[in-house]
């Protein structure tokens, strides 16, 4: 897999609204987990804004998070 994006993941005070579709895919998932991780937001640069990290883990970009670090794809999102 190749990687064009290497992202950060920033922690924010309050928790950063998730989209709808991604709520949908938290359903297996700790709650404490989920809570923490909606704290963190990364900057895509496919979207070009900064997203939560819940959508960003959905996204089809998403190859794999490393120590803080989010790895992209960064190919372009069919709407």
């Amino acid at each position: 897999m190749s990687v064009k994006y290497e992202l950060e993941v920033r922690e924010v005070e309050k928790p950063v609204k998730v989209p709808d579709e991604v709520k949908d895919r938290l359903k297996g998932l700790s709650p404490k987990l989920v809570s923490k991780m909606k704290k963190e937001v990364v900057d895509c640069p496919v979207l070009g804004r900064e997203v939560p990290f819940l959508q960003c883990y959905f996204c089809p970009n998403f190859v794999r998070r490393v120590k803080g670090v989010v790895h992209c794809k960064g190919l372009p999102l069919q709407q």
